[in-house]
């Protein structure tokens, strides 16, 4: 039988605001067309033979920039999944910061690959680098990391969106408590930190997995919103972004 996540629609909606884009904050160091060129560039010289992957683990799952060649359950070692990234947009605001997910270093993440039609390498990368990585520095590294991709032998190199350390945002590692607090309370223009982690949780359910971090999340977050929202059943959906 197929758990059910206590946290659900109506938990969200619970939550949900409406939010006015605050816009980008004066002073920070955006990419430029020529950067981002530069970069992609310089990060392909390492490309792996074979059709390009991409480790989705989060957000690219449920939200993709591109429709993959194929998807398929993969494993990286060596890497997690955190809520290490505080955001004071998007999903947060200045006097409430949300956090977004990242993999940083140790344990294991089971997600999804997503293989690049191949012809499309440049532009569907192009659309990830200007997605995933907004300011220098940015928040997000990509990387070739090695996985272990359901149904191979051995393993196969793709490219994944890691915690950067060196960003001014990376809060590094936060007790589940403060994260739970976190995600059941901030909200941007973007939509909650709830309504991430629900997303997140059951487009992994649909390719068969279950990340007890954030299983244990989804629960603390669902009883927390719970002791303070009388929570309404039935009705449309909040918006999800």
């Amino acid at each position: 039988m197929t758990r059910v996540p206590r946290l659900t629609e109506a938990h969200v909606r619970a939550v949900h605001r409406e939010v006015a884009d605050p816009g980008a904050w004066p002073g920070l160091d955006h990419f430029t067309a020529a950067q981002y060129d530069a970069h992609l560039a310089a990060f392909l010289e390492d490309r792996p033979e074979g059709p390009v992957g991409v480790f989705a683990y989060g957000s690219l799952i449920w939200r993709p920039v591109f429709e993959p060649a194929a998807e398929i359950r993969a494993t990286a070692p060596g890497w997690h999944r955190a809520f290490s990234l505080r955001q004071k947009r998007f999903r947060g605001t200045p006097d409430r910061p949300g956090l977004m997910m990242q993999i940083d270093r140790g344990g294991t993440c089971d997600g999804v690959l997503q293989v690049v039609p191949e012809g499309r390498e440049w532009a569907i990368l192009s659309d990830l680098w200007r997605r995933e990585m907004t300011v220098r520095p940015p928040s997000y590294l990509p990387r070739w990391i090695d996985l272990r991709v359901e149904g191979e032998e051995g393993p196969r190199r793709a490219l994944a969106f890691t915690a950067n350390p060196e960003s001014p945002n990376y809060a590094g590692p936060l007790p589940p408590e403060e994260v739970a607090d976190c995600l059941s309370q901030a909200c941007g223009h973007w939509g909650s930190g709830a309504a991430y982690l629900l997303e997140t949780v059951l487009a992994l359910q649909r390719h068969g997995v279950r990340d007890p971090y954030l299983w244990d999340l989804q629960d603390r977050v669902a009883a927390l919103i719970e002791s303070r929202h009388p929570l309404a059943g039935g009705g449309a959906s909040a918006p999800r972004p």
